[in-house]
C-alpha cells in the first residue's frame, strides 16, 4: 500500500485480537497541499486517497466454530467490548454518487490519516442495535433495523455526509450478524450488540466536509448496560452541564455528542449514581434525557416523555414503548416534562437500545432524593415483558418490527 513518507499514521485500538489490519489511511501531504483552508483540491486528494484504500482480507469462514463464542461465560456478560470475528466496511468518495458494495473483513484495527475529518472535526455518526437468538433457535432477530438506517440518514444530512440506503444498511447488518453468529448469546443471556459507524475518513485540513467516507459495522456480545443489572437504578439531576442546546446536534446521533457528557457522568458515578439526567439549557427546569437513554414518567395513569424537538435523540426503543403503552390503553404525552413532573411521578423508567427498558428507583435533585414505584406490578414491567418477547421472537410481532436473519 502506498503511503507518503510524510504521513504519520494513527491506529485506533478498537480491537487487538491479532486479526489482520484493515487500512483506511490517506497521505498527509495530499491533505495539506491543495485544500487551501476551505477544503478544495478534491481531485488530487481523492486520487491519493483511493491509492491508499485497504485491501480487505478475503472472508473464509469454513473453519469457524459456530457452536458458541469460545469460552464465553454467558451468565456474566456485562456491557463491554468482546472482539468478535468480522466487521463490515463500505466506502464513498465525493462525486461517486453514493456508497458502493461493501465487504466483510477480519475484525481489527483501522488506520486513518491524522488529517481525517473524523479525527479533526468530529464528522461522524454511530448507531446501535441488537441481534437476538430466536426462541426456536432457528436463526436470529433484529429489531427495527430500518429505523436505525433512517436515523443515520437524518444525522448524515445534518453533518453533511452521504449515508447508505436503508437496503444497504440492513443488508450490512445482516451480513455482520451471520459472520459473527457464534457470538450471539443464548436466548435470555444477552444479545449481539451491533455498532454501525459512519465517519469522515478522508483527509482534510480546512474546515469542510471530508472527501471520503467510511461506513463500517462491528459487533460484540453484551449483557445488561448498568452494573445494577435488571435492578432499578438511581439517577442524579445535573444542573451545571447540559447535553444539548437548541439549534445544535442533540437530536442526531453524532459522535461528538457523547464525550462532553463524560465529566458529569463520571462525577455522578463516583457518588454512587448510575447516570445523570440533563435539564434543558434555556429554562433549566425541563428534563431532557440521560447520558445514553430517553426518559418516561407515569403519573395518575398518564405516561409522559420529553418531546424530541431538536435537543433530544428520537430513540427507537422510545418510539416502540410509546406505541406499546398506547396499545395498553394509556394516554401518552410527548411534551415538556418539568422537574416538578419528574419528582411527583409514580413511576420513572429509561429506554434505549443499550439499556433496554430500565426502572428508576430514585432521582436526586438539589440534595433531595425522590423515590418511585418499582417491582413486578408496574407499567415498566409489563412494557419490558412485551417488548423483549417481541424482540426475541417469543411473542407474535403484530407490528412488523422484527427482521429475521437466517
Amino acid at each position: 500500500m502506498a503511503v507518503l513518507s510524510s504521513a504519520k499514521r494513527v491506529l485506533l485500538p478498537w480491537a487487538s485480537n491479532g486479526h489482520a489490519l484493515a487500512r483506511v489511511s490517506g497521505g498527509l501531504r495530499g491533505a495539506l497541499g491543495t485544500d487551501g483552508g476551505g477544503g478544495g483540491g478534491c481531485s488530487l486528494l481523492q486520487s491519493r486517497w483511493r491509492s491508499s484504500l485497504p485491501q480487505l482480507d478475503p472472508v473464509d469462514r469454513s473453519d469457524d466454530d459456530n457452536s458458541g463464542g469460545g469460552d464465553m461465560d454467558w451468565d456474566n456478560l456485562g456491557f463491554g467490548l468482546t472482539p468478535t470475528d468480522y466487521m463490515y466496511v463500505m466506502r464513498c468518495s465525493q462525486g461517486e454518487g453514493g456508497f458502493s458494495r461493501g465487504e466483510l473483513s477480519r475484525y481489527g484495527n483501522i488506520e486513518l490519516s491524522p488529517s481525517s475529518g473524523i479525527l479533526n472535526y468530529g464528522q461522524g455518526l454511530f448507531e446501535g442495535l441488537k441481534a437476538y437468538a430466536r426462541a426456536d433457535r432457528a436463526g436470529y432477530m433484529l429489531f427495527r433495523p430500518e429505523e436505525n438506517a433512517r436515523r443515520m440518514q437524518t444525522g448524515a444530512e445534518r453533518m453533511c455526509m452521504p449515508a447508505p440506503s436503508v437496503e444497504q444498511f440492513v443488508h450490512a447488518v445482516k451480513q455482520t450478524v451471520l459472520a459473527n453468529r457464534r457470538w450471539v448469546p443464548p436466548q435470555g443471556k444477552g444479545a449481539l450488540y451491533i455498532r454501525p459507524l459512519l465517519i469522515g475518513s478522508g483527509a482534510i485540513l480546512g474546515l469542510a466536509p471530508a472527501p471520503e467516507y467510511t461506513f463500517m459495522i462491528y459487533a460484540s456480545p453484551v449483557g445488561t448496560y448498568f452494573k445494577e443489572g435488571m435492578a432499578a437504578i438511581n439517577l442524579l439531576v445535573e444542573e451545571e452541564f447540559h447535553r444539548a442546546m437548541p439549534g445544535g446536534t442533540g437530536g442526531v446521533k453524532t459522535i461528538a455528542n457523547y464525550a462532553p457528557v463524560l465529566k458529569a457522568q463520571m462525577d455522578a458515578k463516583s457518588r454512587g449514581f448510575a447516570d445523570v439526567l440533563y435539564l434543558d439549557s434555556v429554562h433549566k427546569r425541563y428534563v431532557e434525557e440521560a447520558s445514553s437513554c430517553n426518559l418516561f414518567v407515569l403519573k395518575a395513569g398518564t405516561v409522559a416523555t420529553p418531546a424530541t424537538a431538536g435537543t433530544i435523540l428520537p430513540g427507537i426503543t422510545r418510539r416502540s414503548i410509546i406505541d406499546l403503552a398506547r396499545d395498553r390503553g394509556y394516554q401518552v404525552e410527548e411534551r415538556l416534562v418539568s422537574i416538578d413532573d419528574l419528582v411527583s411521578a409514580d413511576e420513572v423508567f429509561c429506554t434505549g437500545t443499550a439499556v433496554g427498558v430500565t426502572p428508576v428507583s430514585t432521582v436526586t435533585y438539589q440534595g433531595t432524593r425522590y423515590e418511585f414505584r418499582t417491582g413486578e406490578n408496574t407499567l415498566f414491567r409489563k412494557l419490558y415483558n412485551t417488548l423483549t418477547s417481541i424482540q426475541m421472537g417469543a411473542a407474535e410481532d403484530k407490528k412488523g418490527w422484527t427482521v429475521a436473519v437466517d
